[in-house]
Parts: structure tokens; sequence; C-alpha cells
């Protein structure tokens, strides 16, 4: 594909203070490679200590995507010709360590998340202050789908959404996507709903914005006189009940199958309905996938309650740096098992939606295996760096 990183990640500062990332990759639906994640981070790292820069807007240049997420069909490849391949850790730490800079970041940092927004694009949108979603946005975290496991600090956001974390458990293990704007304020993905008709007057009212030295208040006062209350009521909310019941944190995967099962057989036709679908979703993810991505959420939402104790401070999962440092573990021994590769062929490549996946089944998993891969690496040199949380 042509174009240059420079291309797809562009970057200015205009004279009220405002300064722009924008994603122009629209073939590929913005998808992220290690380079461009690099060169984003870079932006935001200067204009932070940039005294002339108030404010960071980040935007797509195509209405059909904001991000489809990272690049997987290049790190795919990488691993098929060298398991042992250094893209795998540093696709991953770039884009761990630039979420970490976006959940701290310094100064008002609003997204546009018009159109899909998925996996990594949830990551460069999720963890800032102003999540902007239109009619058109649709969310989802399908990882699963390809061997991996819903990452990006997801479990993070999952773990303050409704139903002590059940709603964020559900969209991460059964793919599902979001596409109502009720139901995307409801999650926590998104702070404010923009029709797509008022975009041009959102990015123009920030862009021409006289008085921005008051930063905070003014994006909110802009965004809060483009906000509009969705028509339609959250649907995830009247499901909560079925929702909390099937994917709870003290839910094995197992658990979490047969509740689903019974729910499918409801009376009320709209829950019958979600648990069918959610079936589904989850029979398209990888066994092993789906007893990570159960472990690790229920953990990270148990810590979020103060229900774990962190056995040290730099590993203190309640907070973003912790889920990052845990997730980089998870990332590097996900990506370099037979499912990966094995997922990406059949999701990606060959589309031929029929994966063999290593184990087949979910009651073939054993927990050992799963647990392994939330160990410390023998050499701690080969950890996440990213900076201690600050008060």
């Amino acid at each position: 594909m042509a174009g240059s990183v420079e291309d797809w990640v562009k970057g200015c500062v205009l004279p009220n203070g405002l300064a722009v990332i924008t994603l122009d990759r629209p073939k590929a639906l913005n998808a992220m490679n290690a380079d461009m994640t690099a060169l984003y981070k870079k932006y935001l790292d200067e204009w932070e200590n940039d005294s002339k820069v108030q404010a960071v807007l980040v935007e797509s240049s195509s209405s059909r995507a904001f991000s489809a997420g990272m690049d997987v069909k290049g790190v795919a490849a990488a691993v098929q010709e060298d398991v042992k391949t250094s893209v795998v850790p540093t696709a991953f730490g770039n884009e761990y360590k630039l979420i970490c800079k976006i959940a701290r970041y310094k100064k008002p940092y609003i997204s546009l998340m018009d159109g899909v927004t998925m996996g990594f694009g949830i990551g460069l949108s999720g963890h800032g202050r102003f999540r902007v979603i239109t009619e058109k946005t649709m969310l989802a975290m399908p990882e699963n789908g390809i061997g991996l496991f819903p990452d990006i600090g997801f479990a993070h956001i999952a773990a303050r959404s409704p139903g002590k974390g059940s709603v964020g458990a559900y969209m991460a293990m059964t793919g599902a996507r979001v596409t109502n704007p009720a139901d995307a304020l409801y999650v926590g993905l998104g702070t404010h709903f923009v029709p797509t008709d008022k975009l041009s007057s959102l990015r123009e009212a920030l862009r021409n914005h006289s008085s921005l030295d008051n930063a905070w208040e003014a994006v909110d006062e802009v965004l809060a006189g483009h906000h509009v209350t969705p028509e339609s009521d959250p649907s995830l909310k009247t499901l909560l009940p079925a929702i909390t019941a099937c994917f709870a944190a003290n839910l094995s995967v197992v658990d979490t199958i047969k509740a689903l099962k019974e729910y499918e057989c409801s009376a009320d036709s709209s829950v019958a309905e979600w648990a069918k679908g959610a079936l589904a979703g989850m029979a398209k993810g990888a066994p092993f996938s789906l007893s990570l991505t159960k472990l690790h959420y229920a953990t990270v939402a148990l810590a979020a309650e103060n229900a774990v104790p962190a056995d040290s401070p730099e590993n203190d999962i309640s907070e973003i740096e912790g889920v990052m440092k845990t997730e980089f573990r998870l990332g590097v021994r996900t990506s370099t098992r037979p499912d990966f590769v094995e997922g990406v062929r059949a999701v990606l490549v060959d589309k031929d939606q029929k994966p063999k996946w290593q184990p087949p089944t979910v009651e073939d998993v054993a927990l050992p295996d799963v647990m392994a891969l939330f160990e410390r690496f023998e050499d701690h040199m080969d950890e996440l760096d990213v900076p201690a949380p600050t008060a």
C-alpha cells in the first residue's frame, strides 16, 4: 500500500492552540502499525510540554472509520516468518505506551469516533477525556475471533461499565458490535453524542475558538453545545439483568455459556435474541482466548472494586499502567501461539471463517496454561516500561 507514516498520521498546531492529529489511511480503515503508533505518541509527547498547545483533537480523514485497530495482518506475517520476531514486542509496546499517555494526558484530548472504531481504535479514543460518538460509530472488540484477546486496556474500561463490569465483559467475550449511540454512552465509551450533520460545526467551533487558554472549560462548553440526547434508550440497560447473570466476574466461560443457553429459551423475545447473538459471538472466539479473556477481565473488575489487593504498586491492575503491563505479557504470548496466525488466516486472509483452534473446545483448555501467560518475564528488561501513575 502506497504511502508513508507521515502520510497516514498527520499532525498540526492551529493558531488558537488546538493541535490536530488526522488519521489518513482510509483504504486500511486507519489500521495502525508500530511506526504510526510511535509517530502518534511523538506528537502527544511534544504537545504536552508545548505552551502553544492548549488541547488535542484526533480525527479521521474518512467518515467510514476512525480506526479499525492494529495492523494485525502485518504482525501475523512477521510471526509466521519468525516466532521470535521483534515486531511483536515493538507493536504491542508502542500501542500500550501510547494508551498510558492518552489516559494520563494533561491537556484536553478529544476523539471524533465517527465510523468503525474497533480494537486499538478504542484504545486511541476510549481512554481520553472527551469521546465523541455519532450515529455512524460502530464499536467492537473482536480480538478473540483471531486468536488474540481484547486488549488495549479495554478491561480497564469494561471494569467500570454497568453491572460491575458485566456489560464490558459481554462486549469483550462476544465481540458484540455497539452501534446505538445510547448504548455507547451507557457503556461509557462515549461522553458526547454529536450527529454527523453537526460534526463540521463542532470541528469549526474547536478550530476557531478564540479562548482556548482556559482549555478544559472551553472544550467542555463547545462539546456541550453540540451534544444531542439520543432518541432511543440504551438497549443494553434493558438487558442488564440478563447480561449480569451471564457475564458476572465470578462465572467461568462454561458457566456463561450455560447461562446464555437458558436465556435463549426466555419468554422475552428480545432477551432470547440477545442470548442467541451472544452465543454466536462466543462461538467465533478461540477457546483459549475466551478462557484468557474471562480470567483477565474478572481480575481487573475485582481490582476496580478494591477486592483484590495489589502485590506491589507497579502491578496495581486497578490503574491503567498495571493493566497495560499485564496485557503486554498477554499480548506478546498470545500472538506467538498458533491460534493467532490461524485466526488471521481464517478471518482476514483466506476469509473461510473456519479456524482450527488449539485446543478446539473450552473444556479442553487447561487453566494452568492460561495462568502461565500472566507470569512476569524472566528478564525484567522484557517487561513493559511505562511511568508509574502519579497522584
